[in-house]
Order: C-alpha cells, then structure tokens, then sequence
C-alpha cells in the first residue's frame, strides 16, 4: 500500500482576530468554509489560540464533542457545571460534552496560547466529564497524551501523542491507518516528505505502509500527532 502525505502550510490556515484575542483554524470553522478542510477522520477542528491577559471566551455550548486541549504557554482557567480548573502550560485536557454542556475558557492571568481540538465521539449524548493531565515528556520520543492508556476519548483506534525533539534530533512518524501531525514550535529540516516546515504547518497521512516516515528537527521542536487506526 502506498503512503499519501498532505502538507497543510500554517499560514494557509483561516484566521480569527478579535480584542483580546486570535485563532489560526486548520478545518473550516465558523464563518470559514472550504469544502476540501472540513474534518480529518474524527477530528473537526484544530484551533491555534492565543489569549492576551485575562481575555477568553464567555460561556457558550457545547454538543457530542470531544474536546482536547493543550496549553503550550501561559495558564488557561476553565469554568463549566463540573467547577473551575486551571491548566498550566505542559498539561493536557479532555472533555467530552456528552449531550450538552456550557463552558467558558480564559488566560489566568498571563498571555496564554493552546490548541485546541474537536472531535466526534463515537456515541452522541451522555453526560459531561472532563480530566486534566500532564504527560511527562522528558522520557523522550512520543508520548501519548490521550487515548490508548492515557486520558479516554471515548473514540476507538484514536490516540494522541506528544514529541519534543532537540536541535538535530529525528522521530518516526506515528504508524497508523491516517495520522494528523501538527508542528506547535520549532521547525522540521527538508526531508523527503516536504521543504521544511514551521510551527502552524502540519502533515496529512493516510494509507501508511508500515515504512519509517522519519522527520528532523531544524531547532528545538514540539509536535502534535493524532493516529486514528479505526
């Protein structure tokens, strides 16, 4: 079987400006629409958000979504019926919406930057829940963040894994049926998947062989790969 890699540039992606406040989209979102950038197996959005002090978003709602966030910089107060929790920067969330839910997210404080991903569930409805983690990723190479034996996301075959690489150091890329991999700083060197690549781009794989699929950090890096094997 033959490996098919996209590369979605980070500054191809829409862009949300409001006071206090911007958002880079990687799927169609909101007001944005492009047929071709709707979803990628179940995951329907990929937002890039970065808060000024204090600012965020006022209660809105939630439905049959799973929702993971990861706060790269600063500290990211979330407030919902199940209370008020702060996620520092190197800490993972997963919240599923269940049938409804109301929650409101903003900086604690200092200016705050996380991604923030959506995804389908594998069954609608149910009751909200959310748990807060923080994977250790000193051990080295991927580390999974969610899915798997980490955080659930009521999603089969669906995982989320977290690198950082040091200037020169080189990873495999997840093996899996379709793997999402989202450059969040640094850069990767020319290789031959792409040209090089900088924070905000991403890779698109699917029919994976089984092959290595190696990249090289250009500087120090962090990346983001979902793997959905169902």
């Amino acid at each position: 079987m033959s490996v098919s890699v996209v590369v979605r540039r980070g500054l191809a992606r829409f862009l949300t400006r409001e006071t206090g406040r911007q958002t880079r989209h990687s799927f169609s979102f909101g007001e944005f629409y492009d047929p071709g950038r709707v979803s990628f197996g179940p995951l329907v959005a990929l937002n890039d958000d970065l808060l000024g002090r204090e600012a965020g978003y006022p209660d809105h709602d939630h439905s049959d979504l799973v929702i993971v966030t990861w706060v790269v910089t600063g500290c990211l107060e979330h407030g919902d019926e199940l209370g008020t929790t702060r996620q520092a920067a190197g800490q993972i969330a997963v919240t599923a919406t269940g049938s409804r839910t109301m929650h409101s997210e903003r900086a604690a404080g200092e200016v705050t930057r996380f991604v923030q991903m959506w995804l389908t569930p594998d069954a609608a409805g149910g009751s909200a829940s959310r748990e807060v983690a923080t994977p250790d990723l000193s051990v080295g190479g991927w580390v999974t963040a969610a899915g798997g034996d980490a955080l659930p996301l009521g999603i089969a075959g669906a995982r989320l894994e977290i690198a950082e690489l040091s200037d020169g150091e080189s990873i495999a890329l997840p093996d899996a049926s379709r793997a999402y991999v989202f450059v969040v700083s640094g850069a990767l060197i020319r290789s031959s998947l792409a040209e090089p690549l900088a924070a905000g781009d991403a890779f698109e794989i699917t029919e994976h062989s089984g092959r290595g699929l190696d990249v090289t950090a250009a500087v120090p890096t962090q990346l983001l790969a979902w793997s959905f094997d169902a």
